[in-house]
């Protein structure tokens, strides 16, 4: 049983909570907090666990230094959005102190050959001097934009373009400052929000688009983004209240990989903060969103995959699977020599021992 120590409580930390607590072969070993609010508190009231885990965030250095000590694998769940030279900090010093580590939150190291030199050198000796390896994946889901496009595209013939779709409506997705201010919805049309500022995309989901390339044998020798924004027509009411007509409501990013002057790989969002908006822009085959892998080749093939929690939202569902992908992960790091992997690089296929992996059964 490897233990697994939780640092952030957000929705990613509540969902690495859950899975740390049921995940075969892990237990919770762990949580850390920034917040001294939240110190004290049993794990279970992050991720809405019925029955107290006996585990209680921790924020002071000298208590995470002990998690940290203690732990086998680090799933760092803290934001890296706009505090990247924090995270990479916090993720450096749980690597030194000897723990595995699996994240979401550093977009540039989604693919650490296109990396920021610097920031792959100084993780790199933080895994080789505590000897411990380091995965970071994305969240909307990781293995939607790398080995799940890969496999698809891997039952086909011939390849044109492949393109990752994440279609959601955030009408009960109960984040604020992600929908208002990183998405800019209800915020003014001549305010251009921070997600779709000039070059954040690729910034974010570059390092996907050139994951997928190299996985399937191209050069991507250019990226361009492509953005398109409506206005909401009516006021609508969500989970976070009303969003005032001639807000922002939809928009329709694409981050495009470019291979021979040719549209090979393209990751698009097509995000609403209500089903009504923008009913000519692709929709979800079922209830608030979905994740498709669309193959344009030989043959056409499309695979959607959408994930439900009871009692959460399908964007929790979608959380759950990429924090299972990570701690999936663990058990396999486990076995690799010190350094820095990608999404590629760890199997989809589960790695536990069979004895183990059966206790997966409900």
């Amino acid at each position: 049983m490897r233990r697994v120590a939780v640092w952030g409580t957000g929705n990613m930390g509540a969902a690495a909570i859950r899975s740390a607590v049921a995940f075969p072969g892990l237990s919770l070993g762990g949580v850390i907090t920034s917040s001294s609010e939240k110190a004290g508190r049993d794990a279970a009231s992050f991720a809405g666990l019925d029955t107290e885990t006996g585990v209680r965030a921790v924020t002071e250095p000298a208590e995470v230094d002990a998690v940290l000590s203690g732990s086998d694998a680090v799933a760092y769940m803290a934001s890296g959005d706009i505090r990247p030279v924090e995270a990479i900090a916090d993720i450096e010093r749980a690597l030194r102190a000897g723990a595995h580590v699996v994240t979401p939150s550093l977009y540039s190291l989604y693919d650490p050959r296109s990396a920021p030199p610097d920031w792959v050198e100084q993780l790199t000796a933080a895994c080789v001097a505590g000897d411990a390896a380091l995965l970071v994946s994305g969240v909307d889901p990781g293995w939607g934009n790398d080995a799940l496009a890969v496999t698809a595209a891997s039952l086909c013939t011939r390849i044109n373009t492949i393109t990752c779709q994440e279609i959601f409506d955030y009408s009960t997705y109960n984040q604020p400052h992600s929908v208002r201010v990183l998405c800019g919805f209800g915020a003014s049309m001549d305010e251009t929000p921070m997600m779709l500022l000039p070059t954040i995309p690729t910034m974010v989901w570059g390092g996907n688009v050139r994951l997928i390339g190299r996985g399937l044998g191209i050069e991507i020798d250019e990226i361009t983004e492509e953005v398109e924004r409506l206005a909401l027509e009516e006021t609508v009411d969500t989970v976070l209240g009303p969003f005032r007509k001639g807000t922002q409501g939809a928009f329709y990013l694409k981050v495009i990989g470019w291979s021979g002057g040719r549209q090979r790989i393209v990751i698009e969002h097509i995000t609403r903060i209500h089903p009504s908006c923008a009913p000519d822009w692709p929709q979800p085959d079922q209830g608030v969103g979905d994740h498709r892998v669309i193959v344009d080749g030989d043959p056409q093939l499309t695979i959607t995959t959408r994930a439900d929690v009871p009692g959460g939202t399908r964007a929790d569902g979608g959380n759950t699977t990429a924090a299972n992908r990570l701690l999936g992960a663990v058990e396999w790091l486990a076995t690799q020599p010190a350094g820095i992997y990608d999404g590629l690089d760890v199997p989809l296929r589960s790695t536990l021992p069979p004895e183990v992996q059966a206790s997966r059964w409900a």
